[in-house]
């Protein structure tokens, strides 16, 4: 007798279950069942089949898909939803065209959000936390990362991993916490960002210890830290449990994802710089690049990442938003797999992959995010699209139905079926 029986499922996506990322060609293929059923069972996939007619198997309630789309639960490997603040009337200043590094002497950019969050109390981040998360459920995302990154002191830091920990507690999503303390260099550092790193150096230690964060990640670019900095700062972590994520070669070809390579880091996230030998290296390895369209499209920049050449290549690719206040100011990944399509040339099949398997390997999550498989949580989403080409083809809208997490539909959403 199972708990939940779904069937009538037009198209049920199963990307592979694997412990590596798919690569190259790998990331061209996703298995379809064609009017499918689901069981699920105590919050996990029990049964997967297709629909017979006339025959019905026993569960405690019965769900008519009425043909639309099944898909795992989206992973977002890249976001930054525990802020406060906002900073939209930094945009009629880039409008004006005036300089980022202008803004940000004058108090705006990053130095804007890293006052408010300082200045907010933990309830108050939490409130404000839970909305942009409970958006993000809405957009059929039921795994995500959230980074740190708007305290750059101890007490900020520590503030916005615990407001994360409480989240976790609060929501049955899956979620992985990134400790990113280097992420700027604060004024009072200016000249001194070795001493600033030493200063987030020494903070790993208090995070285990209290298990605030599952990943160490740093901002490898000119003009923030260096590929030697970002190698001391991500073996430090390394050396205390922590896995590995770096923000690299956005701008310039440092050479942070030849350095991500060599650490065995478990992604590479931005590369629109990424040199050729670092593309190259990706393909050798198991590091995953997660990309993040929305934040090319937002600041206005013509070059995106060479997601192509990867893939081509032989690299894994996902996907993320990099949800945050100043360059990604969004919540819809499926925003971003509609910019995949039209700006990095990914096929249907490559965009679902990197939303789904490689995304919760980009962050350790792939035993149990990223695919429906016998025995795995049953997180996933059922779409308003006729089929899975149509999502990324019709862009800038919610294509959730339903959004369901341990096989229990996520409260506030949206249509009947």
């Amino acid at each position: 007798m199972y708990d939940l029986l779904l069937f009538n499922i037009g198209q049920l996506l199963l990307p592979a279950s694997s412990s590596h990322p798919l690569k190259g060609e790998e990331m061209k293929h996703l298995h379809v069942i064609e009017k499918a059923a689901l069981a699920v069972k105590d919050g996990r996939v029990a049964w997967i089949g297709q629909t017979v007619k006339g025959e019905r198997l026993e569960a405690l309630s019965y769900l008519d898909v009425q043909g639309k789309v099944i898909s795992p639960g989206l992973v977002d490997p890249h976001t930054h939803f525990v802020f406060a603040g906002s900073r939209e009337h930094e945009l009629a200043l880039k409008q004006a065209g005036v300089p980022y590094l202008d803004i940000l002497a004058s108090g705006g950019g990053i130095l804007s959000t890293v006052k408010s969050t300082k200045n907010s109390s933990e309830d108050e981040l939490l409130t404000k936390s839970s909305f942009h998360l409970e958006r993000m459920i809405s957009y059929g995302v039921t795994t995500v990362e959230g980074k740190s990154g708007y305290g750059l002191d101890r007490e900020t830091e520590l503030k916005q991993l615990r407001v994360m920990k409480k989240l976790q507690e609060k929501y049955p999503i899956q979620m992985v916490s990134t400790f990113l303390g280097p992420h700027a260099i604060p004024p009072a550092f200016k000249g001194e960002s070795d001493q600033f790193l030493e200063e987030m150096i020494s903070l790993l230690k208090e995070i285990k210890e209290q298990s605030l964060a599952e990943y160490v990640d740093i901002f490898c670019e000119t003009g923030v830290f260096t590929v030697e900095q970002s190698k001391r700062f991500l073996e430090a972590g390394k050396k205390l449990g922590f896995g590995m994520k770096i923000h690299a070669d956005e701008i310039d070809p440092l050479g942070g994802t030849e350095l991500a390579v060599t650490l065995g880091a478990t992604s590479a996230d931005h590369l629109v710089a990424a040199s050729e030998e670092g593309i190259k290296q990706l393909s050798t390895s198991n590091t995953v690049a997660v990309l993040l369209p929305g934040t090319t499209f937002y600041l206005g920049k013509e070059h995106y990442a060479k997601a192509r050449k990867m893939i081509d290549g032989g690299a894994a690719v996902a996907l993320a938003t990099d949800f945050n206040p100043g360059s990604c100011v969004t919540e819809n990944l499926q925003m971003i797999m509609s910019l995949a399509a039209l700006k990095l040339n990914m096929s249907a099949e490559e965009i679902w992959n990197a939303v789904t398997i490689n995304a919760a390997i980009a962050i350790g999550k792939e035993d149990v995010a990223g695919t429906l498989r016998i025995g795995a949580q049953a997180d996933f989403v059922i779409w308003d699209i006729p089929n899975y080409q149509y999502l990324p083809y019709h862009f800038g809208v919610n294509h959730a139905n339903s959004v369901f997490v341990a096989g229990k539909r996520f409260g506030g959403l949206n249509h009947e079926l």
